[in-house]
């Protein structure tokens, strides 16, 4: 590990104090993507800190209060979470309102929370403010709605840093899981787990004095806020950061980035190895060297062997080398990582018959052919955790047997934020239960679906992201723009495939030759017919607020719009 004082922290307020006395100096954050990068030390970052943590005690916060972020990708998202840490309340960062959220669903979102978990304080910005006073007028327990531009300077970091208004088993803040219709979960961490998932995870990766983490994740969402900001923050790793939102509209920011600051390790979401590849232009990236990264690790969606190809491909000319591509199973859960590939050997693929993982949920290994699957590797288990795969009496499975995924480690989760019976459906006997489906083989955990979107057609266990993800190679389709479900088959007893997919072609050949390509190249993939192949216009499918493509929606959206069926026709 960098810094053998983490080991010693209780609280993630006694390792601020370490690194403010030790290394006040030292480069904690570099911005990135504006005309000049902005370069922030400890003494300055936790200084910073200290002026929300005075705003905040000035309206009445206290220690445990839950104070919400509604706030973009930046600086203010930074102090205002460790401000309100130093005072011992709960941060929770909330997404930001954007072009692909539907405004009228996503203050209900904002609304939902805040009556929920009895959020005292919003911290946003001045053009959001009147919109969520009026959204949240009424709730008692709300004490203030504060903008960033109003805060003014003031409060002692020495002071509030010999503070102790933390103990290792409090929470230290909050993980919100997304969803279409709100987030309703909210995950507790205290410090002990988040300091221990830190300390696990750090030994996993092997982290060095020298690395360099760079990230351009959300910071709602567990890989960005852990892997992308606390980890390197408390263990002195210098963090190159940019805004999601800039990276999607100049994804070659982040090689440009990792090669600037000699950038050593990195996460992705799946589809983001895609994107990469497809979208940054040669003039945008010229000189860049990555030789530098010893990982970039995929994590947050399904592991696909085709999207580490073509990333690999793509960047190889530049320093890339295959031993970088690692893989990581994580959730907001177990604070963030599971499992992780090993970093001193390369990733390992599985290839298994299809149909028999699909008809009889076994992975049985099988020689590369049209009728097999590569999965690809998620790792062992981090220190600190176990891993086992349950059957639908939660009884053990053995190897290559599907089922839903256990664990249970000192980084858990614990419970739900004011919601016991949640807590009491997914802890079961210390394991908590993911709703994630997969398998062991040789310590290597292989990941096949979510239990609740899993389709079953005429006795075959159908994984919808598997579909959506061949639809990424159709010409046409915009890539992650595309959602597949089941649709209920009363008259055979069974489920329909539908697809939804999004074009911006309006010729009606077009359409139909796509049309005729997404059938074929289910039935040939997957050996099952779609039903329904529907096209819509870009901005049709419903996202989460995380940004992904929310299947539950879509498919009610589907029945609904498309098929005109009334919602109780398929709950």
């Amino acid at each position: 590990m960098a810094d053998v004082a983490f080991t010693q922290a209780g609280t993630l307020l006694d390792r601020a104090r370490q690194l403010y006395r030790d290394r006040p100096d030292r480069l904690a954050v570099a911005m990135v993507g504006h005309d000049e990068d902005r370069t922030v030390s400890y003494g300055e970052f936790l200084t910073r800190a200290a002026s929300y943590a005075h705003a905040l005690e000035a309206v009445g916060i206290r220690p445990g209060d839950l104070v919400v972020l509604v706030l973009q990708h930046g600086e203010d998202t930074l102090y205002s979470f460790w401000g309100a840490m130093l005072l011992g309340a709960a941060p929770s960062i909330f997404p930001f309102l954007t072009e692909k959220l539907d405004p009228a669903r996503y203050f209900d979102s904002v609304q939902q929370l805040v009556r929920l978990s009895e959020v005292r304080v919003v911290i946003t910005y001045r053009e959001l403010e009147s919109a969520l006073r009026q959204t949240l007028a009424g709730i008692e327990t709300l004490r203030a709605i504060l903008a960033v531009e109003d805060l003014q300077p003031g409060g002692d970091v020495a002071e509030y840093l010999s503070r102790n208004p933390a103990r290792p088993e409090d929470t230290a803040f909050l993980q919100h899981s997304s969803g279409s219709t709100g987030l309703q979960k909210g995950v507790m961490l205290s410090h002990r787990a988040v300091l221990n998932q830190i300390a696990g995870y750090s030994e996993a990766i092997d982290l060095r004095p020298d690395d360099v983490v760079v990230s351009w994740l959300p910071l709602y969402h567990d890989m960005g806020l852990i892997a992308g900001f606390m980890m390197p923050l408390l263990t002195g790793i210098p963090l190159v950061l940019m805004s999601p939102f800039q990276w999607v509209r100049d994804p070659g920011l982040l090689l440009r980035a990792i090669h600037r600051y000699r950038g050593t390790l990195c996460w992705l979401p799946n589809f983001a190895y895609n994107f990469m590849a497809l979208r940054v232009r040669d003039r945008d990236i010229e000189g860049v060297d990555l030789s530098s990264c010893r990982a970039v690790i995929n994590c947050s969606e399904p592991v696909y062997a085709e999207s580490h190809r073509v990333f690999l491909e793509r960047y190889a000319p530049y320093g890339l080398k295959t031993a970088t591509l690692m893989t990581c199973y994580a959730m907001a859960e177990n604070t963030f990582a599971v499992t992780q590939s090993p970093l001193d050997r390369p990733l390992v693929i599985d290839t298994v018959d299809r149909h028999i993982l699909m008809e009889q949920q076994q992975a049985v290994p099988v020689e590369l052919s049209d009728g097999a699957v590569a999965m690809v590797s998620c790792g062992i288990p981090i220190p600190g955790c176990e891993v086992c795969v349950m059957d639908e009496g939660r009884q053990l499975l053995p190897d290559r047997r599907v089922g839903e995924i256990a664990l249970r480690s000192n980084s858990m989760l614990t419970g739900y934020y004011r919601r016991p019976e949640l807590t009491a459906q997914a802890i079961f006997e210390g394991w908590y239960y993911t709703g994630d489906m997969g398998y062991l083989a040789g310590g290597e955990l292989y990941i096949t679906g979510r239990k609740k979107d899993l389709v079953i057609i005429g006795g075959k266990n159908i994984y919808p992201q598997d579909i959506e993800n061949l639809l990424n190679t159709v010409e046409g389709i915009h890539a992650g723009r595309s959602v597949a479900f089941g649709v209920p088959n009363p008259q055979l007893g069974t489920e329909d495939l539908a697809i939804v997919a999004e074009t911006d072609h309006q010729d009606a050949e077009k359409r139909a030759a796509m049309l005729r390509e997404i059938r074929m190249l289910v039935v040939k993939s997957m050996d099952v017919a779609a039903r329904y192949v529907h096209l819509v216009d870009r901005g049709w499918l419903v996202k989460t607020s995380s940004g992904k493509v929310a299947r539950r929606a879509n498919r009610e959206k589907f029945m609904g719009e498309v098929l005109g069926l009334p919602d109780d026709s398929f709950d």
